[in-house]
């Protein structure tokens, strides 16, 4: 045998033992790819080696020819074993991830909880329930006499353009307020009365800090012989007393609002700075937190009931900004965005 044959079996045999080294030695997909390229591709070390078969002689190649191709064998072969190997590896870590035992009995469904407008809602129901209240629903999309008309605010008069409305084909709307259940309430059930109707209304106005399009209220009405003011006062005391779990500073101011005379505007001391001023209560301290009043005799009238014989209080508020300013919420948008961050919270 030749000097050059036994200098290329050589060769050959440590490309073959470090090429196994370095597999068995690989740690990823990538790695063993690497030692694929640089030994078996078309430029890798065999390809040099069979490049350099045509300066032996005959009985040399033959020679040559075999070791070249046990050793690109041995090199494929140990390839595929460790991609096996690591394909196996994979497997297995996602069986471990993934693995259930089907003989334990299930962990049942995951439990919700409630939003903290409907837990709001849920309690005042409840509070106005225990002090003879029966809590009524309407429809969202409404007639113009329920929502306008009725309530004492005709088609000519200055107070509708406090309000912008989502007008709907047909005449109909969708309710700016829950008073309209008020008048469906007065009509099915006459008096005497104490009702409450909780729902969304919807509002055509920019979205801001404090301002959303589509929020909840809830109105109350209470109709009796000689109900006044002193009457009003109490339920509200003690409805707010209940809903902040401590006494909360109140003001009562003058306040417009066609269906009731005399009206007021009850504001609440900003739970969020405690009247220092913030982006909620627009730096003010006060944060308006419902109007109230003695029904307008003209409402009476609309919901067939005569006003020389009965009389009384009407109330609405925001829940939306009611949830915000118990569980000091500075952004109205968060209730109904749908962040899960935000709603695990309560």
């Amino acid at each position: 045998m030749g000097y050059f044959i036994l200098m290329l079996d050589q060769s050959i045999r440590e490309l073959e033992s470090g090429s196994l080294a370095r597999i068995a030695a690989a740690e990823s997909l990538e790695a063993l790819e690497a030692v694929r390229v640089e030994v078996l591709g078309r430029k890798g070390a065999l390809d040099q080696f069979f490049k350099q078969m045509g300066r032996l002689a005959p009985e040399e190649r033959a020679r040559a020819g075999k070791l070249l191709n046990g050793a690109k064998q041995t090199v494929e072969t140990a390839l595929e074993t460790r991609k096996r190997q690591f394909a196996e590896a994979a497997l297995h870590a996602r069986l471990d991830r993934e693995w259930v035992d089907l003989t334990l009995p299930s962990p049942g469904p995951r439990r919700g909880h409630f939003h903290p407008i409907t837990r709001i809602q849920g309690e005042l129901e409840d509070l106005f329930v225990s002090m003879g209240f029966t809590v009524l629903d309407g429809p969202e999309v409404e007639t113009e006499r329920h929502n306008f008309d009725a309530l004492n605010i005709p088609r000519d008069h200055p107070a509708r353009d406090m309000q912008d409305t989502f007008w709907l084909d047909g005449g109909n709307l969708l309710r700016t307020h829950t008073s309209p259940v008020q008048v469906r309430g007065m009509e099915r059930l006459g008096p005497p009365l104490r009702m409450l109707a909780p729902g969304r209304v919807f509002r055509n106005e920019s979205v801001d800090a404090c301002h959303e399009h589509t929020f909840y209220q809830i109105e109350g009405m209470m109709v009796d012989r000689e109900v006044s003011v002193a009457h009003l006062i109490y339920f509200m005391k003690t409805m707010l007393a209940a809903v902040f779990k401590r006494d909360v500073a109140v003001r009562l101011r003058p306040g417009y609002f066609p269906f009731v005379e005399p009206g007021f505007e009850l504001d609440i001391q900003c739970l969020i700075c405690g009247g220092s001023g913030c982006p909620v209560c627009k730096q003010s301290g006060w944060v308006e937190q419902l109007g109230c009043g003695l029904v307008h005799p003209n409402v009476l009238r609309a919901g067939g009931i005569d006003p020389e014989e009965w009389n009384g209080f009407a109330f609405g508020l925001g829940l939306t900004r009611l949830a915000m300013m118990r569980y000091g919420i500075d952004d109205i948008r968060h209730l109904q965005g749908g962040d899960l961050r935000f709603l695990e919270q309560f």
